[in-house]
């Protein structure tokens, strides 16, 4: 079974940056979908970035520009960066795994069939 554990949230100032971990155990499939998503603290969720297995990578509008999401293989951890926080991005991030369901994009399989960790905190001020 996935298991999935995200880090390195934080609280930063406007224009910071961070960096979020989220270390993978249990993934097995050949073909899967890895992504990042932002719980909003009204509770919306919407999806940041996402990689499959071939490496493809999907930005959401939202955030693109802003953030690089990338993945270590060796560590089973998979990153995004983020820069020029704002306010807005304040919120739970959760990153997700998910099988690759092609023809779907990664984030609207993420979404729907997504393997979830527990989330972590990024506060902007």
């Amino acid at each position: 079974d996935v298991q999935l554990v995200e880090s390195g949230g934080d609280s930063v100032q406007v224009g910071g940056s961070l960096r979020l971990s989220c270390s993978i155990s249990g993934l097995t499939w050949t073909n899967y979908c890895l992504g990042w998503f932002h719980q909003t603290p009204e509770n919306e969720r919407e999806g940041v970035a996402a990689i499959d297995n071939d490496g493809s990578i999907t930005y959401a509008d939202s955030k693109e520009g802003r953030v690089t999401i990338s993945r270590d293989n060796v560590k089973n951890t998979l990153y995004l960066q983020m820069d020029s926080l704002k306010p807005e991005d304040t919120g739970m991030y959760y990153c997700a795994a998910s099988l690759n369901r092609r023809p779907w994009s990664c984030l609207r399989t993420l979404q729907t069939f997504g393997k979830w960790g527990q989330g972590t905190q990024v506060t902007v001020s």
